[in-house]
């Protein structure tokens, strides 16, 4: 076998080793390590996302994705609860992401909001906090998705700057509360304006990212800022009730699947190695046991430069600009809604 072929196969250093023996390799996420493959658990329902968090750890799972919004958060931390006590699993080997979800963006709502997602989760600490969406929607009306008579969701009547709503979650740094801060679904511009102020620099994004979607120029300019990049829906979304009925299912896809062929792994192992690949994290979401612990199982192959190149081009099958599922239309009235160059 080619040094480079061996080299492709198995970690470089004894630490990348003790990694991939111990939940997959890891990239630099602020001040602390992130495990490359985590759980998502986006769209995992009350009453089996619990088990799906409690199969992910057991198998070695390192990294946990989770977010107010997703409404499930009291089950997990009931989970947590349970494998870092008898579970025997150590808290501080776990990375866990929350996301401030945009009802909570005055800066008078910041802190309370990362308490109720501390106190569902169970946990003392985040090792992340995102600003879910760049868009302030309006506080204080019963509803985490405030809408007016026309069913067009109510922006935050004070319209609070980034500045305000980031200045809050440093000090949940500060406080202990957060090793690391950073953002999800904004634009360029947008974590540009973030960057132009803050004193603590985003350690992260996270956004949709899938051969589909590549976001190959969001991701260059991460990497030129040093914040990590966290793709979700990376398999694009199969079964989502975001999907359109026409939509191109990335899991089918010839060129996909030939390329699984030729490893011997499955669609959906491909489209996750092909974000490690990229140097990127990702967070596939399943509450199927046995696709839980194959969705983890990426790190006895890489992809090629022939079969990244194909994939990074994929998107040309479905128009020009890609597709997006998790577009969030119903937002498009915000002058801050960060998709605003794909309408």
């Amino acid at each position: 076998m080619a040094l480079q072929a061996l080299r492709s196969k198995f970690p470089a250093t004894l630490t990348q080793l003790v990694r991939s023996l111990s939940g997959g390799p890891t990239i630099k996420c602020g001040v602390s390590e992130m495990p490359v493959v985590g759980l998502g658990t986006w769209q995992s329902k009350p009453g089996v996302v619990g088990a799906a968090v409690e199969k992910a750890l057991s198998s070695g799972y390192k990294h946990i994705d989770c977010a107010h919004v997703y409404q499930n958060e009291a089950e997990i931390g009931e989970s947590f609860s349970k494998m870092f006590g008898e579970g025997g699993i150590k808290r501080e080997d776990i990375f866990i992401t929350s996301k401030l979800w945009n009802t909570f963006h005055r800066a008078d709502e910041v802190e309370a909001a990362c308490n109720t997602t501390l106190k569902n989760l169970q946990l003392d600490y985040l090792d992340l906090y995102l600003i879910h969406w760049p868009i302030a929607t309006e506080p204080g009306k019963g509803t985490l998705f405030p809408v007016d008579d026309n069913n067009l969701a109510i922006l935050d009547s004070k319209a609070p700057a980034f500045a305000e709503t980031w200045g809050a979650l440093e000090k949940l740094v500060e406080a202990g509360k957060c090793k690391n801060i950073g953002l999800s679904n904004f634009n360029i511009a947008q974590i540009e304006e973030v960057l132009s102020f803050a004193k603590i620099k985003p350690a992260n994004l996270q956004v949709e990212s899938h051969p589909h979607l590549p976001n190959l120029e969001l991701l260059e300019f991460c990497k030129k800022h040093g914040m990590s990049f966290v793709a979700y829906s990376p398999l694009g979304n199969p079964g989502s009730v975001f999907r359109k009925e026409d939509q191109a299912n990335l899991l089918q896809d010839e060129d996909v699947l030939k390329i699984a062929q030729k490893h011997g792994v499955s669609a959906g192992q491909v489209l996750i190695r092909y974000q490690v690949d990229k140097g990127n994290a990702v967070i596939p979401k399943s509450v199927t046991p046995s696709r839980i612990e194959e969705n983890l199982n990426v790190f006895g192959f890489s992809l090629d430069a022939g079969d990244m190149e194909t994939l990074n081009n994929l998107y040309k099958k479905v128009g020009p600009k890609g597709y997006r599922t998790c577009s969030v239309l119903h937002w498009k009235h915000s002058p801050l809604y960060p998709f605003a160059a794909e309408l």
